[in-house]
């Protein structure tokens, strides 16, 4: 498995891996992916045998990014690495590829303190959950999003 920083002619299988992991995830175009390239502390995606298996968007605090979830961990802290989005092909799970994913992201952001995310509660998304307990996250907040049709637990893991 190889991870590197998203290159353009990736796009378009991270646009139908992030389609793929709906309802955990919201759908983005290619307009709102370009804008996390430019604008995100790291975009970046796990290919095995050059096909690309996973990726994840990591934020830092500051970025004028218009998420209810974002913006409550730059309420509640003063600096954090903010995982948006990650996701792992079916075909591709169970292989390490998230967690490796979280480990490339952690070791570019020196200086975080915390690493940051949230799980869907509603809808439940446990497989997820399970991740990142194992992975030593923990859950310090809740918030309903999407006018109270999605709930969704807001974690931390101290690096």
């Amino acid at each position: 498995m190889k991870i590197s920083a998203i290159e353009e002619n990736d796009y378009e299988a991270v646009l139908a891996l992030n389609a793929d992991s709906m309802p955990h995830m919201n759908l983005i175009s290619e307009i709102e992916l370009r804008w996390f390239v430019k604008y995100a502390a790291l975009v970046c995606v796990a290919k095995i045998g050059g096909s690309l298996v996973g990726f994840l968007i990591g934020l830092r605090p500051g970025t004028s990014y218009a998420s209810l979830n974002y913006e409550w961990f730059c309420e509640n802290r003063k600096d954090f690495a903010y995982v948006d989005r990650v996701a792992v092909a079916e075909s591709a799970r169970r292989k390490g590829i998230a967690n490796s994913l979280y480990k490339y992201f952690a070791e570019s952001q020196a200086g975080a303190p915390v690493m940051t995310c949230e799980i869907n509660i509603r809808p439940p998304n446990p497989g997820s959950m399970l991740f990142h307990k194992r992975m030593g996250f923990r859950q310090i907040g809740s918030q309903e999003t999407e006018q109270g049709k999605k709930e969704v637990a807001l974690m931390e893991k101290t690096l």
